[in-house]
């Protein structure tokens, strides 16, 4: 199974980062980065902030490393990190995988 893990980042240089290390340690296929705009309460207090977003697509079993990998790299005392499994066009699919070290089945 293939997942989409979602997280927001303080910034560009953040999101590279953390982006950059999830590649390279062959935990991510391919991550693209949005730079969004951010309102959320936090601390009984309404924040407005510009994030950079990442949609970091990788398989389900290594979604756990990928959101440890996230809490360590991550600036926020609280990083929002969502997964969820994704169907799509077998083959690009099976590119994720092959990604991230696991055979296809």
């Amino acid at each position: 199974m293939i997942s989409i893990v979602y997280t927001t980042t303080e910034n560009e240089g953040e999101a590279k980062r953390i982006a950059s290390s999830l590649i390279e340690h062959k935990l991510a296929a391919c991550i693209n980065m949005h730079p969004i705009d951010s309102l959320y309460m936090w601390e009984g207090k309404v924040q407005y902030d510009k994030e950079v977003a990442l949609s970091i697509k990788t398989t389900s079993c290594k979604v756990d490393q990928v959101t440890e990998h996230i809490r360590i790299m991550h600036s926020y005392e609280l990083p929002a990190i969502i997964a969820w499994k994704i169907e799509g066009e077998k083959e690009y699919l099976e590119w994720i995988a092959r990604s991230v070290g696991i055979e296809p089945k």
